[in-house]
């Protein structure tokens, strides 16, 4: 795939050497080694409220995966509002929702991206009924046969607080990462989605508090293990 004009930056891939990029790393880490009651091969990746950085936390977190030799896929579950097609520049005419919807074939969503080992499967058409379609025995089905596939699969949802849809993925995959802005979401609202979460019995591995002033930690990522 050629470079697009239209792909935005992502730090892991266009500064791997940076201390921001360093950090991606360390989560990753940090994700593999909470795995000692089973690897982690579903992980999804959400945040209580909008804008705190979950897509740009899971976009740079499936290049670090990538860079370590293994084949990754990122899927765009925020089916209200996608973002992976714009930020990898790729076309999101067939995708997620096409699949389940019997629309189209998996191998016509799963998209290659300049990164090599990393592919994406976009969000697709933007359907009426998002959490039912996610919730169905179709995304269950689909996947176990990606797992086949892929050695990480990595899940971007809407917020938590904002729709279900979070809750539905949650219960499918192999453990879930909150992103919290640390200077810009009130705490009640963190402990709300914390327990939405833990009432399906999501395993939440731990929180990424983002946007972190510099005068209160050395990088502006950090990843802290939740209880």
């Amino acid at each position: 795939m050629s470079q697009s004009s239209k792909q935005r930056p992502i730090i892991a891939h266009s500064n791997p050497m940076s201390p921001i990029s360093e950090t991606y790393r360390t989560l990753r880490t940090n994700i593999q080694y909470s795995g000692v009651d089973g690897e982690i091969r579903t992980l999804m990746v959400t945040s209580a409220s909008p804008w705190e950085g979950k897509s740009t936390t899971i976009d740079n977190l499936a290049v670090v995966y990538a860079q370590t030799d293994k084949k990754v896929l990122l899927i765009d579950a925020d089916l209200r509002k996608p973002t992976a097609h714009r930020t990898f520049g790729l076309s999101n005419r067939t995708g997620l929702t096409d699949v389940l919807t019997r629309q189209a074939e998996v191998e016509e969503a799963l998209k290659e991206t300049d990164i090599p080992g990393l592919y994406v499967m976009t969000c697709g058409t933007v359907p009426p009924n998002p959490s039912e379609i996610l919730g169905s025995r179709r995304m269950t089905d689909l996947l176990e046969r990606l797992k086949r596939e892929f050695d990480v699969i990595l899940v971007d949802t809407p917020p938590v607080l904002a729709v279900s849809d979070a809750q539905v993925v949650a219960t499918q995959c192999d453990g879930v990462v909150l992103v919290v802005n640390a200077g810009g979401v009130k705490r009640e609202l963190v402990q709300k989605a914390r327990d939405s979460l833990q009432f399906v019995h999501a395993r939440i591995l731990g929180v990424v508090l983002n946007k972190v002033a510099r005068k209160d930690a050395k990088m502006n990522t950090y990843y802290d293990y939740s209880s």
